[in-house]
């Protein structure tokens, strides 16, 4: 599904969200009563907004009260569904990490259908920008996005000079990313540099194949990954790319090689740009001269097509505080959560040209024009799209995924157990 530029409308659509008010916020205001919400959420020490959008609610709110629950990246899905399996009420706010963990969700029944508060509280679908309709299964929308990240590349310009090497453009194709990365690869044991870095996601190998929208990695055939796969394991044979296991065993963080100036360009989303802001602020990231450009293209596929990602906040089901959490997740997913979440060098779902502004104008961003512009991408496609059986088909896949970039497995083989996985499920 293709996620199309906000229209002209946005600014009218954006005033009517900060106007409306909710019953919920009315209650909360007149009585003043206190509230304590617990709210599920991953790496609380490293994402960026966090805090901020507690301390701006708060504001408005005093009487309420957040905890926050820190369940962890890398097994989110697993945890937020084992905790609130089985009833349970110890969490309020549900954080939506991608589709997969959306739709299992939905299937357990552990979130609310927001259908109806949306019509009370007047909040227009229009200003989600089409994420609204993405998101809607069955007719019924169980989560509100507040972030919509798109993947870019991050790149350290001081190995770029090092090695007498032309910057990224934003209109660069794959095969120049992987002639880029070449050049860039040298040095050995501690100074050695990588060219590049393909995170242990499977997305990092699979997300190009999606590019010309002609296939989706919801399947149900995979044998269009094969050239993107063949690529990643020559790009880790040559030594260009860390390799996969060594990454997998020692549990590398996506950031840490970028962090300590040994990669030469990282694909990844701009979730990232918020935590690189602050972590060179702090001096833990050394690599202080730094961009970003549009995530590069297939040969044919026009520049800034893109994946995306969406964020959401939901309600659990069983939470004893559903009326405080309608109304912060209002909060957030509205006008005002928009500018805290950009100015933390996150992109959210309201996404306007001031918001965008805001972004490239932080203490800290990359100021050449490549960069800035890199904010404004083009076509997106959702990195999987909203299927009942997307947390089914991610475990397929990265099954098998790990065969392959581990060398357990044929490309041929692997892409056959991805395909005959996901047409056996029912």
């Amino acid at each position: 599904m293709v996620l199309e530029k906000f229209g002209r409308g946005m600014k009218l659509a954006l005033a009517g969200l900060a106007l409306a008010a909710s019953t919920a916020t009315v209650a909360m205001a007149q009585s003043g009563a206190p509230v304590t919400l617990r709210w599920a959420l991953w790496d609380w020490d490293k994402v960026q907004y966090y805090k901020p959008l507690i301390e701006g609610y708060q504001a408005k709110n005093p009487n309420v009260k957040f905890e926050h629950i820190d369940l962890g990246s890398t097994d989110y899905q697993q945890m937020i569904a084992t905790q609130l399996a089985g009833g349970s009420k110890d969490i309020d706010i549900v954080t939506v990490k991608d589709v997969p963990n959306y739709t299992n969700l939905i299937r357990a029944g552990s979130i609310m259908d927001l259908s109806a508060f949306m019509k009370e509280a007047k909040i227009d679908p229009a200003s989600f920008g089409g994420l609204a309709e993405e998101m809607t299964v069955d007719g019924k929308l169980y989560s509100l996005p507040f972030r919509s990240d798109f993947w870019v590349v991050y790149y350290n310009k001081d190995i770029f000079d090092k090695a007498g090497v032309a910057y990224p453009t934003n209109d660069m194709t794959w095969a120049q990313f992987d002639e880029t990365a070449k050049k860039l690869a040298g040095g050995m044991g501690v100074n050695k540099t990588y060219g590049a870095l393909l995170h242990t996601w499977r997305s990092t190998v699979q997300l190009p194949g999606i590019q010309d929208g002609k296939n989706t990695l919801a399947g149900p055939d995979y044998a269009f990954l094969k050239p993107w796969y063949e690529r990643a394991l020559a790009l880790q044979k040559g030594g260009v790319v860390p390799s996969y296991a060594t990454l997998k065993t020692s549990n590398t963080h996506y950031s840490g090689p970028f962090f300590n100036g040994t990669v030469g360009m990282l694909p990844m989303g701009t979730w990232f740009v918020g935590t690189q802001i602050a972590k060179v602020a702090s001096g833990e990231s050394k690599s202080k001269n730094w961009g970003i450009a549009k995530f590069p293209h297939p040969e044919g596929v026009v520049a800034g097509t893109t994946a995306a990602q969406i964020s959401g906040l939901s309600v659990n089901s069983n939470s004893t505080q559903k009326e405080a959490v309608l109304d912060f997740i209002k909060f957030v997913t509205g006008a005002e959560g928009a500018s805290i979440i950009a100015s933390t060098g996150t992109i959210p779902t309201v996404r306007t040209p001031e918001v965008t502004a805001k972004i490239a104008s932080l203490p800290g961003f990359p100021q050449d024009e490549t960069s800035k512009a890199a904010l404004e991408p083009g076509k997106s496609y959702l990195e999987m799209a909203v299927t009942p059986n997307a947390a089914r088909i991610e475990v397929i896949l990265n099954r098998a995924h790990d065969s392959l970039m581990t060398d357990n497995i044929s490309i041929d083989d692997g892409l056959k157990e991805m395909t005959d996985g996901v047409k056996a499920i029912k």
